[in-house]
């Protein structure tokens, strides 16, 4: 019963801001249609004239300032974040510059948003002003019909079916209202943020940026270590050999006890280096990749506190950097579900075929997780994006908690 009211309250809620943008979307649909249809109308009549190619020059410039406008109203009232696409490039000279902006495509993408806005405008204000309004007319249809008839009028089946009908045209308001909101999201998204190729520019930036910073983190993580760690240890294994070199130049009989004593301590200094690089090489390439993940994988999650039991389909061996992508994905996310799941259990699901990698980590713990929630996982996800890879959350409170990853076979 309480999922049922739950279910219900979400049924017929809508946000403030999406009947707003609704309400909105007449005026400014007009007026943006209206601009886009006529710099469109009048830049084909004025084309074979000199006033042609500065009046779409004009108005391309005005329609980037128009897709900044819609950008920042979509944000506000769709809580839907469209990204601005980069500047206009300035060349040198009149002709050049005109040129960049007659080429630019994201003003060309503005005036076709402002085309289609239209009639998603002229919709969304009749799904939010109309609809209601025919509703309340068709609930009150009895008691309008008799103030506006004069004379007793009898109670026929319009009477009777009017109120239903009204109720549900009232009840589908807020269905409606979503879905165009989301039509508008799609919309913006589409045509107000950047060109593919922009994007795309855009995105490899983001990652070479963010290897860059994680590689340099890694060689002063490594520094930091050899010079703590490693040579400490090579330091202390030489002067056990000195004490050992001392005592066999005694220029009496050499203490063999003592002897024995140092090269046990130097076998024992050795062994520890050599554990301590193996440490070092392991965070590097992980030897357990020389098999690939078939084998890497369950010797990762036999290490986790959490029980795990894996599930592998691996059809095809990915590249080098997939593979060690997806391996430190995994060792992640497990360290994740062992660190702040709270989970009893967890199931890693791998497989690769048709040109992806697929890693799925589901745990049993309270939900909660959220790329920038303090976990990890938005160094994970921009990681991941370096290698075009994109990392998926799904952790309602309460749990489960499903992070599933999806990379490419090869770059």
């Amino acid at each position: 019963m309480r999922w049922t009211a739950v279910g219900r309250r979400r049924l017929l809620a809508v946000r403030g801001g999406e009947t707003a943008f609704a309400v909105l979307g007449l005026p400014l649909g007009v007026l943006g249609g209206v601009y886009a249809l006529a710099v469109l109308y009048a830049g084909v009549l004025l084309s074979l004239t000199v006033l042609g190619l500065p009046f779409l020059v004009a108005a391309l410039l005005g329609a980037r300032r128009i897709g900044g406008l819609h950008r920042r109203l979509v944000a506000r009232l769709l809580a839907e974040a469209v990204p601005a696409p980069p500047s206009l490039p300035r060349p040198s000279g009149v002709l050049a510059r005109g040129r960049a902006v007659l080429t630019d495509p994201v003003a060309w993408r503005v005036l076709l948003y402002l085309v289609v806005r239209l009639p998603l405008g002229v919709v969304g204000f009749l799904a939010a002003v109309g609809l209601p309004l025919g509703a309340l007319w068709l609930v009150g249809f009895p008691l309008w019909v008799r103030l506006m008839e004069p004379g007793p009028r009898p109670f026929g089946w319009l009477d009777l079916a009017a109120v239903p009908v009204g109720l549900l045209v009232l009840a589908a308001v807020p269905a409606g209202l979503r879905a165009l909101s989301r039509a508008n999201r799609a919309l913006a998204r589409t045509l107000l943020g950047p060109v593919r190729s922009q994007q795309r520019v855009r995105e490899l930036e983001s990652a070479r940026a963010t290897l860059l910073a994680e590689n340099t983190d890694r060689l002063r993580r490594l520094e930091r270590d050899l010079h703590d760690g490693t040579q400490a240890q090579l330091v202390a294994l030489a002067i056990t050999l000195s004490l050992a070199d001392d005592a066999l130049l005694d220029p009496g009989a050499p203490d063999l006890g003592r002897l024995r004593t140092l090269v046990d301590r130097a076998r024992g200094q050795t062994d520890d280096t050599i554990a301590g690089l193996r440490r070092l090489t392991r965070g590097i390439h992980p030897v357990a990749l020389d098999g690939g993940l078939a084998e890497a994988l369950p010797g990762l999650t036999a290490t986790s506190p959490v029980p795990v039991a894996v599930r592998l389909d691996l059809r095809e061996r990915p590249e080098e950097v997939i593979e060690r992508a997806v391996y430190f994905c995994a060792a992640e996310l497990l360290t994740n579900v062992a660190k702040h799941s709270d989970a009893r259990s967890a199931e890693l699901t791998a497989s690769a075929g048709d040109g992806k990698v697929r890693l799925t980590v589901r745990d049993d713990g309270r939900g909660g997780a959220a790329i920038g929630a303090g976990t990890g996982l938005a160094g994970l996800a921009e990681r991941l994006a370096a290698v075009d890879g994109v990392l998926r959350v799904d952790s309602p409170p309460g749990g489960p908690t499903v992070v599933s990853a999806e990379v490419p076979s090869r770059l």
